[in-house]
């Protein structure tokens, strides 16, 4: 199973052999010769080279020193060698440089910390082009109403237009992993919608727990009330206002919901559009959720 020059398996790691698979994911970024790259996971360097070609400059981050050893041995002694900076270290942990395009074959354990890495990242980058397994990146493209529409879908595309782009066979990388893989294009919403990520987070974590359930029969699970309550009486502190006992928090719940038309609406259905308009609807009334 493992690579027999380097121990791929612990870092999770894949090599994608395949140079016109790797040629068509370099594609898909639409580089401009001014553009600086940042790749995540370059394993031994065959996106690299690929890039280098096209781009002004790129920054590596690969875990496995050995790999990054390999990747700077490649280009040693070409004119591309000083367009290229290897950072070794845990992408989730590095400072990451200023890139405009971002191209990662993705070590499957980073896969979601990686995204939400990239969409909290400003200055906003202007596309990412990323390798998951096929599952994960299903998922990350779902759209409301279909089955593997998810937190993880809405959470993501409240930033971001995704689409998949390629599917990778197992059969380009060395060694080939269990799953299938997808390609998909990521490119930010600019300017970003102005909602704290934490609140907009904060609902889809309650709503979607059970998302074919009412949005109201969510809110019912064991402990919501009270922290919505609790959160509502920090808000209020903080903004100087008395604390309203006379209405109790289920009661502002299902009049949020009854004026907006939610009461049977459910988080399976509801697109980022919907779900927007719900948690202003809660602020509206001092139900907070971070």
């Amino acid at each position: 199973m493992t690579n027999p020059i380097f121990n791929t398996q612990r870092f999770g790691q894949h090599i994608l052999k395949n140079p016109a698979t790797a040629q068509k994911i370099v594609d898909a970024a639409n580089l401009k010769p001014t553009d600086k790259v940042m790749e995540v996971g370059p394993g031994t360097g065959n996106l690299t080279v690929k890039i280098l070609e096209k781009a002004k400059h790129v920054t590596a981050v690969e875990m496995d020193p050995r790999m990054a050893a390999e990747v700077i041995k490649r280009v040693q002694g070409t004119p591309e060698q000083r367009k290229l900076e290897v950072i070794i270290g845990d992408f989730v942990k590095v400072d990451m440089p200023y890139f405009e395009v971002c191209i990662s074959n993705t070590p499957y354990q980073i896969s979601s910390p990686l995204v939400f890495r990239l969409l909290s990242h400003r200055p906003l980058f202007r596309v990412a082009i990323l390798m998951f397994q096929r599952e994960f990146a299903m998922r990350l493209v779902a759209r409301p109403g279909t089955a593997l529409w998810s937190r993880l879908s809405a959470n993501v595309q409240l930033y971001a237009k995704v689409d998949n782009i390629i599917n990778v066979s197992r059969n380009d990388f060395r060694p080939p992993p269990q799953v299938e893989s997808s390609v998909i294009r990521l490119v930010p919403i600019d300017p970003p919608p102005p909602v704290k990520f934490e609140e907009f987070d904060g609902l889809n974590r309650i709503i979607f727990s059970r998302p074919n359930k009412t949005v109201r029969g969510n809110f019912q699970a064991k402990g919501v009330m009270k922290m919505l309550e609790q959160n509502r009486r920090t808000w209020l502190a903080m903004q100087d206002m008395p604390v309203d006992d006379t209405t109790s928090i289920n009661t502002l719940l299902d009049k949020v919901l009854e004026d907006g038309g939610y009461t049977e609406s459910r988080a399976s259905k509801m697109d980022v559009d919907d779900l927007l308009r719900l948690l202003s609807a809660f602020h509206d009334v001092g139900i907070h959720f971070s």
